[in-house]
């Protein structure tokens, strides 16, 4: 197809009316041109097609589907070729049902635990959530079906959402909010890129050239069309000039009209509405011209997908006498209405209308199982009967496992959590239970982390999250051995709310949010204030044992142009077969700039049997040493020693090794009269054409002759007591201190040479 072409006979009215969708889910048609409408549907962990005349957040019914683990949920995979299968099998389930797009992943980093949209958000972490972004894309757009990663960018609070700017600084952008949707754009080239409804910088990102155009595209190369999040328009006009291809929903035909008088007027160059035109039909074709509606979609094929990928996301927290896994034939008490009915998925856009659920009392109906409901989720609350039934089942039983978490009314999109607790009858009846078997078990099902008041009251606690239809199914075999838990937390789990990094700023003021922490988002801040957590960042215990040995890099010195191999030896010293994931960590030993002790540059999983072992290898290229330097706008490495580190989380490092990377760029200096003797002297280039200076000083701050005293000590006192005067003082000192007429050329000539170096 030759879209350049097709456009070109395309009308001014017509091309306006396709950047905007012809009703809530459908691009427009052009018949007298061939060029069909397209759906999309809401994703991210399955299909929420609906009707024209359907909602964006969820409150009417779409069609039946099959509801995969949320992001919240897969992060703690750690593993890439999971999240393939699971967008393999979503994007054949798009193909079955005529959808071009679906509008996933949502890569918005876990800045807070109160954002209510985290269970869709997969990390607080960069590097993980691009690998986990880019594998969930190639699988779904192997199936010649498109993803549309959401939302560009820094959108993570709910808190005035459509109003709000994110007063985000450039470096933390560069490290923080941008690496995943780069990663992903870079590897994988997602069909569409959705645009966040908040301001960025004072911005709306849906009119923000700088975001749009300038990073997305002429960055990082995005070839495919930027669609609006449902509502994000503001200034129609200013956004196709920024680079908005599409905005959704349907206008009524207000903002194409817009754009007609725009062009018409000369406010607005046609050719840009012609690109945006180019970008929309160059998908629509991709699509329309790979369609396969015949696909089959075995529902109950992916439901038990649903289940394998939930079972190898869950995080086994907590473990204490190895009570996990339970025995097949003992008697175990379900405590909560979650065991009946869990909670699998949050509320808003992402909600699917499953066509099937297994609840955990349901996958354990052939086991010795006993149930009480505990509490009821409705009403928020727990009866003195319903903890009596509770404890007499805990008592009656040789374990009791109680499922807790949050319930809906507590996540969802288009509002933030206000606090970390559990509802507090679920408080109570842990506590409850907990002290009437010593034996308790607690099950979580939650998008985001949860204050534990109980922690040292139970055995063992498993984190499910929030884990699609088939949870039920996964938490039974993970409870009782059929498979040995791997997931590792993808954020980590502060002990109450206050400390957390954004605490205090968290939500702004008024329309505005400061993101103050900067780069120190998650383990990056936690562990350089070596501040206790409740569980850090990576953390996740098996029924097996695996160590880290041998860990060896494939040089002790490169440049910053090369690459770096680290390699290690994994092995299952255990009794059962299990998955190991290794996580590596880089962190600078010295820098001049705040950097964060670690941060998590490579990771594999890796399955092994009892007293098997395994090489990993990680390839570090400059990005993996490199920090955003503003001063040049672009990724730099300082030259110093780097510690690569292999380790279970965070917090838990098993080996490490030093390499030195010297950087091949020379970042420009511009010395003044007012630049300190300090700074200048750690530019080792710089010590020679200071030295008439430091001369002069030397003789100035020279110590009084004292008996006794050798002329090298003099000369020894003199450097030291010159150098720790001359630490802070200005080049201008020289004027002030100096006593020599010629002190002024003196200075300009230095100056000169210092920036000619």
């Amino acid at each position: 197809m030759d879209i350049k072409a097709l456009v070109s006979r395309m009308t001014l009215e017509e091309k306006a009316g396709l950047c905007s969708g012809a009703d809530f889910w459908h691009t427009k048609a052009v018949e007298r041109l061939g060029i069909p409408a397209t759906m999309v549907s809401d994703g991210p962990h399955g299909l929420r097609k609906q009707d024209v005349e359907g909602d964006h957040l969820g409150i009417n019914d779409s069609i039946k589907a099959v509801c995969f683990p949320a992001a919240s949920a897969t992060a703690a995979s750690f593993d890439r070729s999971l999240l393939t299968r699971m967008g393999e099998a979503i994007g054949d389930s798009c193909q079955h049902e005529k959808l071009s797009v679906v509008l996933g992943p949502a890569v918005n980093i876990k800045r807070s635990p109160l954002c209510g949209r985290n269970f869709e958000y997969f990390s607080e972490d960069p590097y993980l959530t691009g690998q986990l972004a880019a594998a969930f894309i190639h699988g779904v757009q192997s199936r010649n079906v498109g993803t549309s990663i959401k939302h560009f960018a820094a959108n993570s609070q709910e808190h005035r959402r459509m109003s709000s700017s994110s007063d985000v600084d450039e470096r933390t952008l560069r490290e923080i909010y941008l690496p995943a949707f780069e990663t992903a754009v870079k590897q994988e080239q997602p069909w569409t890129v959705m645009c966040s409804y908040n301001r960025l910088n004072g911005v709306y990102a849906s009119e923000n050239p700088w975001l749009l155009t300038e990073v997305l595209r002429d960055e990082w190369g995005f070839e495919g069309y930027v669609v609006s999040d449902w509502g994000a328009v503001s200034d129609r006009v200013a956004g196709v000039a920024a680079g908005l291809d599409l905005e959704m929903p349907a206008s009524g035909g207000v903002n194409d009209r817009k754009i007609v008088e725009a062009v018409r007027s000369g406010r607005l160059d046609e050719a840009l509405v012609d690109r945006a035109a180019e970008r929309i039909l160059s998908i629509v074709f991709r699509y329309a011209e790979n369609a396969k509606p015949d696909t089959p979609w075995d529902k109950e094929a992916q439901h038990l997908l649903a289940a394998e990928i939930a079972a190898d996301c869950m995080v086994l927290l907590k473990n204490e006498d190895k009570l996990l896994p339970l025995g097949r034939e003992d008697k175990v008490a379900f405590i909560g209405e979650f065991a009946e009915k869990p909670r699998f998925q949050g509320g808003g856009s992402s909600h699917i209308n499953c066509f099937r659920t297994t609840s955990a009392l349901e996958a354990a109906e052939a086991l010795n199982i006993v149930y009480a409901q505990g509490y009821s989720v409705a009403g928020d609350n727990a009866s003195e009967a319903q903890i009596a039934e509770a404890v007499a089942a805990a008592r009656a039983a040789k374990a009791a496992v109680v499922f807790a978490g949050l319930p809906d009314v507590y996540e969802s999109e288009g509002y933030d959590r206000t606090h970390m607790r559990l509802p507090d009858c679920q408080n109570r009846l842990i506590e409850a239970v907990a002290e009437a078997n010593p034996n308790t078990v607690v099950v979580l099902h939650n998008g985001s982390p949860v204050e534990m008041p109980w922690i040292g009251k139970v055995k063992a606690v498993l984190e499910a999250y929030l884990g699609g239809q088939a949870v039920g199914l996964a938490t039974v075999r993970v409870l009782f051995g059929e498979v040995s838990p791997s997931g590792c937390l993808p954020e980590t789990f502060p002990l109450k709310l206050s400390d957390n990094p954004s605490y205090l700023f968290y939500g702004g003021e008024g329309d505005t949010a400061e993101y103050r922490e900067g780069v120190f988002v998650g383990y990056r801040y936690y562990d350089r204030k070596e501040a206790n957590v409740l569980f850090p960042f990576g953390h996740g215990l098996s029924y097996t044992d695996f160590t880290f040995s041998g860990l060896r890099l494939s040089a002790d010195s490169i440049t910053d142009q090369e690459s770096l191999t680290a390699t290690v030896t994994v092995t299952n010293t255990g009794e059962r077969a299990g998955k190991a994931v290794v996580q590596l960590y880089v962190g600078d030993d010295e820098s001049t700039v705040f950097r964060p002790v670690r941060e998590l540059k490579g990771f594999e999983k890796v399955f092994l049997q009892p007293g098997e072992a395994k090489e990993v290898s990680f390839t570090l290229d400059k990005r993996a040493f490199a920090y955003w330097n503003t001063q040049i706008h672009d990724w730099h490495v300082e030259s110093g020693v780097f510690t690569v580190e292999i380790g279970h989380s965070s917090r838990d490092i098993a080996l490490c090794a030093k390499v030195h990377v010297s950087s091949t760029v020379e970042l420009p200096r511009h010395y003044t009269p007012d630049s300190i003797f300090g700074d200048i002297l750690a530019d080792a280039r710089a010590t020679e054409a200071l030295k008439p200076l430091l001369d002069t000083m030397r003789a100035l701050f020279a110590p009084a002759p004292e008996d006794g005293t050798t002329e090298a000590a003099k000369e020894a006192i003199s450097d030291e007591m010159t150098l720790a005067m001359l630490k802070y003082m200005p080049l201008r000192g020289i004027l002030s201190f100096g006593g020599d007429e010629n002190a002024p050329q003196l200075l300009e000539q230095i100056l000169k040479d210092l920036n000619t170096l």
